[in-house]
């Protein structure tokens, strides 16, 4: 089995931010950094190079395969940002709609700049999320 390659890093987030660009990714970025931290109460870990994530959950499947991950976050990423929401978006589609201009991944949404959103409806994807995560695998603090 592959080893996993999306574990927390001792790198800063708030240095990792600062780095990003062009500029207004960066504000985009600084912007969700504060926002995740308010609205989840947790510290933003690096995971990896370029995920930054708030809380952690403990998972094993049937298979018996366990490991940890991150309870949410985002990357800035050049084409887009992206939005962890774990495990999934099944139940959500409410929110999405009210969400602004997206994409949807399995896990994670595709957005060009926060001014296509709106930030409140984003605000409660992530709780609604962390609940959603929270009846399968206990959400832990970064």
């Amino acid at each position: 089995m592959a080893d996993v390659k999306t574990v927390p890093t001792d790198v800063s987030a708030e240095a990792y931010v600062a780095a990003v660009e062009p500029a207004s990714r960066r504000a985009d970025a600084t912007e969700l950094l504060s926002l995740f931290q308010r609205v989840t109460g947790f510290r933003p870990v690096m995971w990896g190079p370029s995920i930054i994530g708030f809380g952690r959950y403990d998972y094993r499947y049937e298979s018996g395969r366990t490991g940890s991950s991150l309870a949410t976050g985002f990357a800035p990423r050049k084409a887009n940002l992206v939005i962890y929401i774990m495990p999934g978006y099944a139940d959500f589609e409410p929110l999405l709609a009210r969400l602004g201009k997206h994409r949807k991944g399995r896990s994670c949404l595709y957005i060009n700049k926060l001014a296509d959103i709106d930030t409140g409806v984003l605000e409660e994807l992530i709780l609604a999320g962390l609940a959603d995560l929270g009846k399968k695998w206990p959400v832990q603090p970064s």
